[in-house]
């Protein structure tokens, strides 16, 4: 999480360009014993619906790694949305 020149981190940038939080459960093969799964939790920032870092990290796994893709559980959140209001019925008063 390195600053930039003005004070913003390159995380919080990406948040106001549209990024969100995005984590992949990985399963996958043991490469020595493939009758059993292993689990990879991956987490990074990327742009839903498309998750191309996502999509870079899982091309490179299939190309450098030894372990064969069983599936991947996907889940994303935008940090930085619009605030929700509600109305609130009522007046509390404190003494």
């Amino acid at each position: 999480m390195g600053l930039r020149s003005g004070g913003v981190s390159e995380d919080f940038r990406k948040q106001l360009l549209g990024y969100g939080l995005t984590t992949a459960q990985i399963l996958y093969r043991m490469p020595d014993h493939p009758s059993l799964l292993q689990t990879y939790v991956w987490q990074n920032y990327d742009m839903f619906p498309k998750f191309p870092a996502l999509k870079d990290f899982l091309a490179f796994w299939q190309e450098k790694l030894d372990g064969p893709l069983h599936s991947v559980t996907v889940a994303h959140s935008k940090l930085i949305k619009p605030a929700e209001l509600r109305a609130v019925d009522g007046v509390f008063r404190l003494h």
